[in-house]
């Protein structure tokens, strides 16, 4: 068991879940995958690819899969967080009893994370097309054609976030507001979180 000192300040500064997690880095660690420090969070990689991570959330903690949506989950524990994580799925706990109970199927899938990595798999991604593009944003790129080739140059994750995040507002006064302030940003070719 190989620990990364760069991820205790993780296990250490946890106040909520912190038994949960340290179970859970000890169940990841038998698995020989390499420890690192991702996102502010303990994550494991094998030759350099993402397998999953840990992470905590005010109602439960998690394994977060990478590419969960490829593996079989014949327990049923898999859960995609929201309609619009395409590849990601997680574990959830709401207490360590439930990791103890489920230790073994957790090994499994870890190993199993890393098949599907090595399979060379690949999550079908949506393109940026099939998602909501709310008409203010349409109209400023139809009068825009600098913001519109700003946009088409974005990578089809910074695109998708940018109209994920436009599109949640339910007035139109914010989704104009929202397009405003990141028109800057789209043509400095920076996504949303940049």
């Amino acid at each position: 068991m190989n620990t990364n000192s760069k991820v205790d300040f993780f296990f250490d500064k946890a106040k909520q879940w912190q038994k949960e997690f340290e179970k859970l880095r000890t169940i990841a660690l038998k698995t020989e995958l390499v420890e690192n420090l991702k996102w502010g969070c303990p994550c494991y990689t094998y030759e350099g690819k993402n397998i999953f991570l840990i992470h905590g959330f005010k109602e439960y903690c998690a394994l977060l899969f990478f590419k969960g949506a490829l593996m079989k989950d014949p327990e049923n524990i898999l859960i995609q967080q929201t309609e619009n994580v395409q590849a990601a799925r997680q574990i959830r706990f709401a207490n360590i009893q439930q990791i103890n109970d489920l230790e073994k199927i957790l090994k499994e899938y870890m190993f199993q994370a890393v098949e599907v990595e090595e399979s060379g798999a690949k999550v079908e991604m949506k393109k940026t097309k099939e998602f909501e593009m709310p008409g203010e944003f349409r109209q400023k790129l139809n009068e825009n054609p600098l913001l519109k080739k700003a946009f088409e140059a974005l990578t089809p994750g910074r695109q998708h976030a940018y109209l994920l995040y436009f599109s949640s507002a339910k007035q139109t006064k914010t989704r104009e507001s929202r397009v405003e302030k990141y028109i800057p940003e789209i043509l400095n070719g920076k996504g949303l979180n940049d």
